[in-house]
């Protein structure tokens, strides 16, 4: 199952940080689940909006050269807040270092200020194709839907004038 958990990219600097945000739902499915009668969103989906929004950060800043961006580790993961529906969930997340194949990160989340959450991420980064040549043209495929994905996302300032 393929779910977006960054509605919007609202800042953006290439090789340092990316602000965006998750406008929660009571529309939402796992939220009937999660809890019922209190729904919240799940902790694990906090932190994949943290992991989304910095794999956006790191396409922007190597011009989508990799296809595919997975986390690797989160560390010194804090759940601070719930975020509820009707929330807007900001998530900034700055690059701390990159090295062959992998960046680091450190995120956080709130809602109006709060702290809901916060976690040190590594993301590794790659094509299929460096794993099996015969994929090469499915890296293009995946880097092509990916920009019109970012195009939807972000609008520079520039543009909007």
């Amino acid at each position: 199952m393929r779910f977006s958990l960054v509605d919007k990219i609202t800042s953006l600097e290439p090789g340092r940080s990316i602000t965006a945000v998750k406008n929660l739902s009571l529309a939402e499915e796992y939220l009937a689940d999660h809890f019922p009668g209190f729904p919240v969103m799940p902790g694990v989906l906090m932190l994949e909006a943290m992991v989304q929004a910095g794999a956006w950060l790191v396409r922007a800043t190597d011009d989508f050269a990799e296809s595919t961006i997975l986390l690797k580790s989160a560390k010194a993961v804090k759940f601070n807040s719930f975020v509820t529906p009707g929330n807007c969930l900001t998530i900034e997340v700055n690059l701390q270092k990159t090295s062959d194949g992998e960046v680091t990160l450190k995120g956080k989340g709130t809602v109006d200020g709060r702290s809901t959450v916060s976690a040190r991420l590594t993301l590794e980064k790659f094509n299929l194709a460096d794993r099996n040549p015969e994929l090469a043209a499915s890296d293009e495929y995946r880097i092509r839907k990916l920009r019109e994905l970012f195009a939807e996302l972000w609008t520079p300032l520039e543009q909007t004038v």
